[in-house]
């Protein structure tokens, strides 16, 4: 981003789009309001210093997984380009045919996740790294005021939920990604796996 002290027409296109996507939805289980999310992840990619396109990208994060029945990848490519368009759908977990209905197994789609991490530039990962901690965040704050209820609220329980938050801490340093915020996330996976009473690897392993 540039240190201009106003949005880019580009900027407020991508965040009208992103209250047109998402301005009706709220987090799992609570009354947040899912844009919270999607501002969060696009401040820290601006704060850790990501681009224009980064920041698009970021407040588009989870149009292709959420609303594919709104917005499909070519959309994205025709309206922001190449770049934002591929680190959108690096942040998805679903199938890149994927038109709305009822996602896959959950431990299937965060393998191809995990899988489509491994054959991307680094450089595309920071949106991505920045979802994980602001849901880690979501996570850690609400156990603090519902306990171990907050792990009913996801289709994966605590243990798949530790396998992924640790394998993508993994992945993201074997491809080379590094930094503040991939810091921050390694930070945040500990605080998890205490919460939860939960080691990875699993003792033994």
């Amino acid at each position: 981003m540039s240190n201009q002290e106003t949005l880019s027409p580009r900027m407020i296109e991508a965040l009208e789009l992103a209250i047109k996507l998402h301005g009706h939805d709220t987090r799992k289980k609570c009354k947040v309001p899912y844009l919270a999310h999607v501002l969060n992840v696009c401040a820290l990619v601006i704060q850790d210093g990501g681009d224009e396109d980064e920041a698009v990208a970021a407040l588009l994060h989870d149009a292709l997984e959420d609303k594919p029945e709104e917005i499909n990848e070519e959309d994205i490519n025709a309206s922001f380009g190449r770049k934002v368009a591929d680190i959108v759908r690096l942040c998805s977990d679903t199938e890149r045919d994927f038109k709305g209905g009822e996602k896959g197994p959950w431990r299937e789609r965060k393998e191809r996740y995990l899988n489509e991490v491994k054959q991307h530039d680094p450089a595309l990962l920071r949106v991505t790294v920045a979802d994980k901690i602001d849901n880690a965040r979501a996570i850690i704050f609400d156990h603090k005021h519902v306990g171990d209820a907050i792990w009913t609220h996801f289709k994966a329980g605590k243990e798949d939920q530790i396998w992924y938050y640790s394998e993508a801490m993994r992945v993201y340093r074997e491809v080379g990604f590094s930094g503040p915020l991939l810091e921050e996330l390694d930070a945040l996976v500990e605080e998890l796996k205490l919460i939860a009473g939960v080691t990875w690897p699993p003792d033994g392993a």
